[in-house]
């Protein structure tokens, strides 16, 4: 891409702001705004063809909410190392030439970065970052496409889509469990992003699309390529994970697995392409796994991970990182034991004491982590194990405190000042005991107390929950 704009201007007001609208549309701010509140009727939506639709997708109003979400969403920078931060200064010089070369079809997309992501179970995630100009167009495409889309999806399909959510993935799974259905097939589509068919993905669209500008343009993303190592490797199948249009893509595949799971009068929850079916026997489970993987090999050529998916009772499987258990009142819900390890890997990794690390940064990264984290898991009982994290977690920075302090004069003068007695803070002071052993000694419990910490910014996984819960 070539960069011919000055990069050295820069857009003083907040991308809410009016002037950075009037930069994107020629209209007033008025008229944009009632556009938009037009848009978002319904009624009105199902009343436009598909005929012209990429003069949707290209016009400046979806191209400014577009720009909006990249904007909000951040990310890193594609092949062209354009930054997110840049992208309103290209468009103020480019957004005209952009639509031209969309509407003409001689934009051509660019290849995606290749990022490995790790997985806790050893493995890698795969995952394509497009340029911030593709990520632009992507969110353009999936924001049109969504309201084409979305209504007919089904009521069992909840990843991804607006105003739905993994917690309602979970209550109905408990819905569907409590009314009986205690043995789960959990299917685990092996590699689903990955080998998507190009020709069976593009003719699900093209039942509801009509301008085949719009079908070349998302076969041009399908098509457009991996850079591996400074290579270009063309991409036969698959769309991979990274750019906003690609979850999109995938619920309008998977969706054919959910009308086929509804005409056979399945009880099923599908988040991505985590799909679990509820079942009331591990027979009739097991008849349900067979055909449905050869449904989905013969119709969507997708295969299923025979090694991850399994006919179980619902207590030894997980869903979407929760687990079940029985009580007297029902099903309820609790933290699946992977779930903690990967916030426990985390917490380590900020609090360890080998790490440099400014005390007040180290409590605002743990903040950051333990509030999603806790706000995501809100729906499970978990009061106790949190607990228990919170001492281990409280011992970590205790030792990372006293790493700080090191030599022993420091050690001496800041136990002073936390109120140890001359005599005491000097026989502390000249310890030799280990830094983990210290952590859990009175030496540091009766000095930086947890009372202390939380004054200083720390703040409970355990306060947390309970003030979720309470809400």
């Amino acid at each position: 891409m070539v960069h011919s704009i000055n990069m050295n201007r820069i857009q003083k007001t907040s991308e809410e702001g009016y002037s950075v609208e009037v930069e994107l549309e020629t209209q007033d701010k008025q008229e944009v705004y009632s556009d938009l509140l037009a848009l978002s009727n319904l009624k009105a939506k199902s009343e436009i063809g598909t005929e012209k639709l990429l003069e949707r997708i290209v016009s400046k109003r979806n191209l400014y909410e577009a720009y909006k979400r990249v904007k909000k969403n951040k990310g890193s920078h594609g092949v062209d190392g354009m930054r997110v931060d840049e992208l309103l200064t290209y468009l103020q010089g480019n957004v005209s030439s952009l639509i031209s070369n969309l509407l003409s079809g001689k934009y051509k997309p660019q290849p995606v970065r290749r990022v490995e992501i790790p997985k806790s179970n050893s493995g890698v995630r795969l995952l394509g970052i497009p340029t911030v100009v593709d990520r632009l167009i992507q969110q353009a495409i999936a924001q049109i496409l969504n309201e084409i889309f979305d209504n007919e999806f089904s009521e069992s399909s909840y990843g991804f889509r607006p105003k739905r959510s993994a917690h309602m993935a979970l209550k109905q799974a408990q819905k569907y469990i409590n009314e009986g259905n205690r043995y789960v097939v959990d299917m685990d589509l092996e590699k689903s992003f990955d080998t998507v068919n190009h020709d069976i993905l593009i003719a699900l669209l093209a039942r509801k699309i009509k301008d085949t500008r719009v079908l070349k343009l998302i076969r041009k993303y399908l098509n457009s390529g991996i850079m591996i190592n400074g290579v270009i490797v063309k991409s036969e199948d698959g769309t991979p994970q990274g750019g906003p249009l690609s979850p999109l893509l995938s619920n309008i595949l998977l969706d054919e697995l959910d009308k086929e799971l509804e005409n056979r009068g399945h009880k099923f929850c599908r988040y991505a392409d985590d799909s679990n079916i509820y079942v009331k026997s591990k027979r009739s489970g097991m008849r349900v796994l067979a055909s449905i993987t050869k449904f989905l090999k013969k119709k969507l050529r997708l295969k299923v991970n025979t090694e991850k998916s399994e006919v179980s009772s619902i207590i030894k499987r997980k869903f979407l990182g929760y687990s079940f258990y029985y009580t007297k009142g029902g099903i309820r819900f609790r933290v699946h034991k992977k779930s903690y390890e990967r916030l426990k890997e985390k917490i380590r990794k900020i609090t360890n004491r080998n790490v440099s690390m400014n005390f007040n940064s180290r409590l605002k990264k743990l903040k950051e982590i333990t509030t999603g984290w806790v706000n995501y898991y809100k729906l499970a009982d978990m009061g106790n194990k949190l607990e228990e994290i919170d001492k281990w977690m409280r011992r970590r920075l205790r030792a990372c405190i006293w790493k700080t302090w090191k030599k022993t004069k420091t050690r001496f003068k800041n136990l002073k000042k936390l109120g140890v007695p001359k005599q005491k803070a000097w026989e502390y002071a000249n310890t030799k005991k280990g830094y983990w052993r210290i952590s859990n000694s009175p030496i540091l419990n009766k000095t930086i107390t947890n009372q202390r910490l939380i004054n200083h910014g720390f703040k409970s996984l355990s306060s947390q929950y309970k003030k979720i819960r309470l809400s």
